[in-house]
């Protein structure tokens, strides 16, 4: 069995080991020690990084338990190592962003358990962001802002982490109704109280991960996001380097954004309620002018429609046009008595509109079918109106289309 360094010497970066076995992993070289400090991805903690020798260490993973009941941990290398002693390093600030985000976790699951009888029922280390999922449906940030400030408090007193081994009798006595089915000693991560206090612990779990020595190196904790999932919610957090990462970076942007609306940081929510208003208020002017405009173009075009028997008939192509546009314009067109509107616009898709005046005994949505059946497109409507589109096809196809269904309406008339 390997000897999991990492389990009493967290901190430690380098390491001496003998080479015991080497395999092939997923086509690449690997190695399992008598002894390492890398941490394999377990219980939610993605894997160390380093080197061994002068290869780089890939991945770290728990092989299944052999013949002889014991599990190996399996190096997976960037090359092969042909000496039998090696020499490893961690990569550091990885270790240690994950003892931070690890460590965080036991905090902020406890506040939450304390503050809202949420308990933690999944956690996954992610390489930006953490999250844990409590079984508490719906949770809203108002609520959550205690959990998250009585968890800073925690990491702000630098209380003590301390790891201990539990077994026998011992174990049922532990302040912790979440414990692991394994054989053997049991190894639970203590938060204590505050100092010189004769409060009782504040946490108390078993976990395999790495932790820092005192809660005051996490720095902070910060919740970022709440998703919910049925009757559970996802926290995302960030702690340490990662928060203080993400207030940087909301800082530039609401800097930067001060600066461009020419306001302080505390006034951008005036601000963009102001532009927002504005916004409002051009949309709103805009689509009245748009629809003026279309008024005229609609009186425009009636001048250029074609007469056939009881009807006059306006076909257009366009190019560019969008489909809100041409059945606005195909309504006011068939506001006009006797008017058939066939307009069609081409662009990533063609789109057309079919309207009549409500005064004419005439079915549109025949003529849309047929337009889609030769265009190849699909759409419908009601016998006054109908709007369809086609996959994209070249004007003189379109226009061809158009003629088709006005020599057709010539027939009929």
């Amino acid at each position: 069995m390997t000897e999991r360094l990492y389990y009493t010497e967290p901190y430690r970066t380098h390491f001496t080991a003998r080479v015991v076995e080497r395999v092939t992993w997923d086509g690449q070289p690997a190695v399992i020690l008598d002894r390492t400090a890398f941490y394999p991805e377990s219980g939610g903690q993605p894997a160390d990084r380093g080197t061994l020798g002068n290869a780089a260490v890939l991945d770290v993973i728990e092989r299944e338990a052999d013949g002889d009941g014991e599990t190996a941990i399996v190096h997976v290398l960037s090359d092969e190592v042909s000496v039998d002693v090696v020499e490893g390093e961690i990569a550091w600030p990885r270790r240690f962003d994950h003892m931070q985000q690890h460590t965080g976790q036991h905090i902020l699951s406890a506040a939450f358990a304390q503050g809202l009888n949420a308990e933690t029922v999944g956690f996954h280390l992610g390489a930006d962001s953490s999250t844990i999922d409590v079984d508490v449906a719906d949770l809203e940030m108002e609520s959550v802002l205690p959990v998250e400030t009585r968890a800073n408090e925690v990491i702000w007193d630098d209380r003590l982490v301390s790891i201990r081994l539990v077994e026998g009798d011992a174990v049922a006595s532990l302040p912790t109704e979440s414990l692991p089915d394994v054989a053997g000693p049991i190894r639970l991560i203590e938060i204590t109280g505050p100092a010189g206090a004769t409060e009782a612990l504040f946490d108390a779990n078993p976990c395999g991960g790495t932790h820092v020595a005192r809660t005051g190196e996490i720095g902070m904790i910060k919740v970022v996001g709440l998703e919910h999932r049925g009757e559970e919610t996802r926290v995302e957090f960030l702690c340490g380097r990662r928060a203080w990462r993400d207030y940087e970076a909301r800082r530039r942007i609401t800097a930067d954004l001060g600066r461009r609306l020419t306001v302080g940081i505390w006034e951008l929510d005036g601000a963009v309620e102001r532009l927002q208003e504005e916004y409002r208020e051009l949309r709103l002017s805009e689509r009245r002018l748009r629809e003026r405009l279309l008024e005229m173009e609609s009186v425009q075009l009636v001048g250029t429609a074609t007469v056939y028997g009881d009807y006059r008939v306006v076909g257009a192509v366009w190019q560019e046009r969008s489909p809100d546009e041409l059945r606005i314009l195909a309504l006011k067109l068939a506001d006009h008595r006797d008017v058939v509107a066939l307009l069609f616009s081409t662009n990533e898709r063609v789109h057309f509109c079919f309207a009549r005046a409500e005064s004419l005994d005439m079915n549109v949505n025949d003529l849309l079918q047929e337009a889609c059946a030769e265009l190849g497109g699909k759409g419908g409507g009601r016998p006054n109106v109908a709007q369809g589109s086609a996959p994209k096809a070249d004007i003189e196809s379109v226009k061809a289309v158009l003629h088709n269904l006005e020599a057709t309406l010539e027939r009929d008339s």
